[in-house]
């Protein structure tokens, strides 16, 4: 079984597109230096809110993630988003369709 942080936000300064490639460039880099990282991305949710999504290994490294996201959050983007739900969730399963060339 594999892991989710999902954290909603809502963006108060700026773009999506910005904070998507300040997301690209820093919180995934800050990520992949965490145990258990596997997957991260984000996806714009309308209405000037975005939701940040990671996958992990384990439920206790999705849950340490959360302080490592908050703190580089406060130190890159506090200005332009504001933190409105974060959660942790036991994936059941996360499938998808192999690729045919």
């Amino acid at each position: 079984m594999q892991h989710l942080r999902m954290a909603t936000y809502d963006i108060t300064k700026g773009t999506f597109q910005e904070i998507a490639d300040s997301a690209k460039t820093g919180m995934l880099h800050k990520f992949q230096g965490q145990p258990g990282f596997l997957r991260y991305g984000v996806a714009d949710l309308g209405d000037k809110k975005c939701l940040s999504i990671s996958l992990w290994e384990t439920r206790e490294q999705a849950q340490a993630a959360t302080p490592v996201a908050a703190t580089w959050v406060k130190e890159n983007l506090a200005d332009r988003i504001a933190l409105k739900s974060n959660y942790v969730a036991d994936l059941a399963f996360f499938q998808g369709v192999p690729a045919t060339v």
